[in-house]
C-alpha cells in the first residue's frame, strides 16, 4: 500500500489538473456559476427550516436562531457528503477513453471528484460565516475542532467512494441504489434535526458515523460546546476502515477497470 500511495504523490500534479478541470465543468456552462455552491446547500436548509418550524410549533416553543443556525452548518457538510459520493462514485465511468488508454493511478479520478466538491464545501461555509456573524452567532475557542471534524467527514467520503467507484464500473446498477441511498438518506442522518428529539430512539441514530460529524460541527460552531469525542471517535475509526478496505478493493480491481468498460 505504501507503494501505491508514493506512485500517487508522483501524479500529484495530474491530481490538480483533474481537480481543477472539475470544478471548471462543473460551473463553465452554467448561468449561475459559483452560485451553485450556495444554491443547493441553501435548498437543504430551505426544507429544514421548514422542518423546524413545524416541530417548534408541535412542540410548543418557540423558533430559535441557533434552531436555524443549525440547520444550515449541517446542510453545508451534508451537501458535500452528497455531491462528493455521487461525482466520485461515477468518475470512472465518466472517463472511460482516459482509464482505457492512459496509465496512471486510477483512484485520482474519485479523489479529484471529493476535492471539486470540498472546493464547493469551502465556498458554501464562507458565505455561511458571514450569516452567522450577523445572525449574532458567537466564536469560540472550539471553532478549532473544525477541521478535526472536516477531516473524519472526508475519510468517510473517500471509503464509500473508492468502493462506489469500482463498484459502479463493474456493476452499472449500482449507481441506481447509489442515487436511492443518498436520496433517502438524509431521513436516516440529523441533517434538519438532532438525535435528541428522538428521544430514546436517539441512540440508534448515533451509530450512522456522519451523526457525530455533523451534530459535531453544530455543537462547536452554534451551541460553543465540546463534540461528543467517543462517538467522534468511532466515527473516525468506522472511516479508516472504510478508506483503508475501500482503497485496497480499488487497487485489487483496477487491472481488470479496462476489460469492464
Amino acid at each position: 500500500m505504501l507503494s501505491n500511495i508514493r506512485e500517487l504523490m508522483k501524479y500529484r500534479e495530474l491530481l490538480i489538473m483533474f481537480t481543477w478541470r472539475d470544478i471548471k465543468i462543473k460551473y463553465k456552462q452554467s448561468v449561475l456559476g459559483l452560485a451553485w455552491a450556495v444554491l443547493m446547500p441553501s435548498f437543504i436548509v430551505l426544507a429544514g427550516v421548514l422542518v423546524r418550524v413545524g416541530y417548534a410549533h408541535v412542540a410548543g416553543r418557540p423558533l430559535l436562531i441557533t434552531d436555524l443556525a443549525g440547520v444550515a452548518v449541517k446542510s453545508i457538510p451534508w451537501a458535500f457528503f452528497v455531491s462528493a459520493v455521487r461525482f466520485s462514485g461515477n468518475s470512472l465511468i465518466s472517463n472511460t477513453a482516459l482509464v482505457t488508454k492512459i496509465y496512471f493511478p486510477k483512484e485520482i479520478f474519485p479523489i479529484a471528484s471529493i476535492a471539486s466538491s470540498f472546493f464547493d464545501l469551502i465556498i458554501a461555509s464562507l458565505v455561511l460565516a458571514v450569516l452567522l456573524f450577523f445572525g449574532k452567532i458567537g466564536v469560540s475557542m472550539l471553532i478549532l475542532w473544525v477541521p478535526v471534524l472536516l477531516f473524519v467527514l472526508v475519510i468517510l467520503v473517500a471509503g464509500i467512494s473508492m468502493y462506489m467507484a469500482a463498484a459502479s464500473l463493474f456493476y452499472r446498477d449500482v449507481k441506481y441504489i447509489l442515487e436511492v441511498l443518498l436520496t433517502f438518506g438524509i431521513f436516516f442522518t440529523p441533517v434538519f434535526f438532532n438525535s435528541s428529539m428522538l428521544g430514546i430512539y436517539g441512540r440508534y441514530l448515533k451509530w450512522n458515523p456522519l451523526t457525530s460529524v455533523l451534530e459535531g460541527l453544530e455543537d462547536v460552531i452554534v451551541f460553543q460546546k465540546y463534540p461528543e469525542t467517543s462517538w467522534l471517535l468511532y466515527s473516525f475509526l468506522i472511516g479508516m476502515f472504510l478508506l483503508l478496505s475501500g482503497y485496497v478493493f480499488f487497487k485489487r480491481a483496477e487491472p481488470n477497470f479496462a476489460e469492464r468498460i
